[in-house]
């Protein structure tokens, strides 16, 4: 095995688990020995030179990241473009890695973070440096491809199937009086997978969710009244799950925020749970609530799925696996052997099979009328959310989340001035 250190990074919005495959990708390595540094705030660390040691941090600092939500050495959002358009950020990234005998690269996050590492694997090539880099898999919205799930989706899955259930029995309670129609937005642009996790809060027809909005299918406002309407009179409520990123026939955003871009380059939404709870109150006159958990969905450590901080485990050790076999420009990711009992096993599969390709909801798992959860979404959903893994609580109540002391190594070269 060749010498030198492993560089370890997260990017994109965290996830209650993602601190779990840090985790794990330090204690993998310790046992091989590797010294492991992690850049501040994803790959904005790398460029600016910002790199952490992590042997200062104690053993029971890293395990205790396992139960800590969050992001422990910082995330970012920044898209980097082609090899072409953005060579000097990917020149620079080689140089900060050159100057740190940084030999292996491994990129924690979804989508883009699977397309920065590959490409910067193949920066490292074209100039002969020998560097290993390894896409870690993460994002709540479970829209990697070839893997069967992602990690940090499970947990959130589970608090929105948790939550959901909750607020309908609060609704319920009110209905007669109060509030009739109650709104609940969950995180996904363009797959539908949060929301199809709170099908899981019910199973009967009268059972919340009511009605699920998934991206997969158009929203058409007159059909979506007509189905609220009828469940208030069936059922004395509704209870409606909206993706954020549901559209309508003309493909806009039904929250769109004004047309305004995100860092990665994205349509900014703005809340269509708020704006469906308009539409009722002015269209079907009905008392409306609604509520955006938002970052809530993500960093709920405390309702995490046991399946899932296990998966985020288990790939964390997989990438360190990989890269110090000589693994180059993979993933590890999830396969599913069987539903009932739940099995799966770690595979690698190549970053060029999933970077930059989104996995929305099969056809097969949404019902025919387009507004809840077939028997076989239920049959793959069910186990991300099962098992619980609480944190350990304190004596004032609240769980005991660590803090690592951070400490920066000196730069060798001059500072990124950004271009």
């Amino acid at each position: 095995m060749p010498t030198g250190n492993l560089l370890y990074a997260q990017s994109g919005g965290v996830t209650a688990v993602i601190n779990a495959t840090a985790s794990a990708v330090l204690q993998a390595a310790r046992a091989k020995k590797v010294r492991v540094l992690a850049a501040r705030n994803g790959i904005l660390g790398a460029l600016r030179e910002e790199l952490i040691d992590t042997t200062t941090l104690t053993a029971a600092e890293v395990k205790g990241l396992a139960h800590t939500p969050g992001g422990a050495f910082g995330s970012c959002r920044l898209k980097l473009k082609s090899l072409a358009d953005d060579r000097a950020k990917y020149e620079r990234l080689l140089e900060v890695f050159k100057a740190h005998d940084i030999r292996w690269f491994l990129y924690n996050g979804g989508n883009d973070s699977a397309d920065t590492a590959l490409k910067v694997s193949q920066l490292a090539e074209e100039f002969g440096y020998p560097l290993t880099c390894v896409g870690v898999p993460k994002t709540v919205d479970n829209d990697l491809a070839v893997t069967d799930c992602c990690p940090g989706f499970g947990s959130a899955a589970k608090f929105t199937a948790v939550s959901v259930r909750e607020c309908a029995l609060d609704v319920a309670a009110m209905a007669e009086t109060s509030t009739k129609v109650f709104v609940y937005e969950a995180m996904g642009r363009h797959a539908g997978w949060l929301a199809a996790a709170a099908g899981l809060a019910g199973e009967d027809k009268n059972d919340a969710p009511h009605i699920i909005l998934f991206p997969e299918r158009v929203f058409d406002e007159a059909d979506f009244m007509a189905k609220v309407d009828a469940i208030v009179k069936r059922v004395g409520y509704c209870v409606v799950v909206a993706s954020e990123g549901i559209r309508r026939a003309d493909g806009s955003f039904v929250a769109d925020a004004g047309g305004g871009k995100d860092s990665f380059g994205h349509t900014q939404l703005g809340g269509v749970a708020s704006h469906l709870a308009g539409r009722v109150k002015d269209t079907l006159g009905y008392k409306v609530h609604w509520a955006l958990p938002d970052y809530l969905q993500r960093s709920a450590r405390h309702l995490a799925s046991k399946t899932d901080v296990e998966q985020a485990m288990a790939v964390g050790r997989a990438a360190v696996e990989s890269a110090l076999a000589g693994q180059n420009a993979v993933m590890p990711v999830i396969v599913r052997d069987a539903d009932e009992p739940y099995h799966w096993h770690i595979d690698i599969a190549p970053l060029a099979h999933i970077a930059n390709r989104e996995k929305t909801m099969p056809k097969g798992f949404i019902r025919k009328d387009g507004y809840g959860i077939t028997i076989a979404a239920r049959r793959y959903l069910a186990p991300l959310i099962s098992g619980e893994a609480p944190p350990p609580y304190g004596r004032n109540g609240v769980p005991n989340y660590v803090t690592p002391t951070m400490r920066t190594l000196t730069r060798k070269l001059p500072k990124w001035t950004g271009k």
